[in-house]
């Protein structure tokens, strides 16, 4: 008995340990034409994650805006993927995702970029907890195809350690030698 009750205790606990951050990308009103006239309900459209390398993104349909939100969010929250950033702060390759028509170029970036990234992929990249990435939406702009072309690229997303394991091989191997490009600059310096 007791055992059942701590194991409720701990998931109560996981679920609410994480602190998700949730934005809203775009709320549209939709209507549908009934004998009587038309009805009007809201679709929105959320991306959730942790700030920490998880996000998701939702969408929900409701006769009232926050009903809608509500949804999007829990079915965000449902569908979460986590995303191995460098250091953080950037992505560890550059990438492309893609989804129907939506095309999007995701590109690592140094230290004090930024986010330079157009409304929903901003949205994404934001509760992803990115600092400094480069990205371009190269096709559709509907947001629903942005966010999922975005999010596919993430998907792509791999870190030196996971192709290590996937080869058999040290991460160390896989990496360029730092040694030599510290040698190569300071071989440039003593030629100049």
């Amino acid at each position: 008995m007791a055992r059942d009750n701590q194991r409720g205790g701990n998931r109560r606990d996981r679920d609410e340990a994480p602190e998700f951050a949730d934005r809203l990308v775009a709320i549209n009103r939709v209507s549908k034409t009934v004998k009587g006239g038309k009805r009007f309900g809201f679709a929105a459209l959320v991306v959730v994650g942790d700030q920490r390398g998880r996000v998701g993104f939702g969408k929900g349909k409701a006769k009232e805006v926050p009903e809608a939100i509500r949804k999007a969010t829990e079915q965000a929250k449902r569908q979460m993927i986590r995303v191995p950033l460098r250091e953080g702060r950037t992505l560890h390759h550059d990438i492309e995702g893609r989804h129907g028509a939506g095309r999007v170029a995701l590109r690592t970036a140094p230290a004090g970029t930024g986010i330079i990234a157009g409304g929903p992929m901003r949205a994404v990249f934001e509760m992803l907890g990115v600092q400094d990435v480069v990205s371009k939406s190269l096709g559709s702009q509907n947001p629903y195809n942005m966010i999922r072309a975005t999010i596919d690229g993430l998907k792509l997303q791999s870190s030196p350690r996971s192709v290590a394991q996937r080869r058999g091989k040290k991460v160390a191997d896989i990496l360029p030698k730092r040694e030599d490009a510290s040698h190569a600059s300071d071989q440039v310096a003593e030629d100049a």
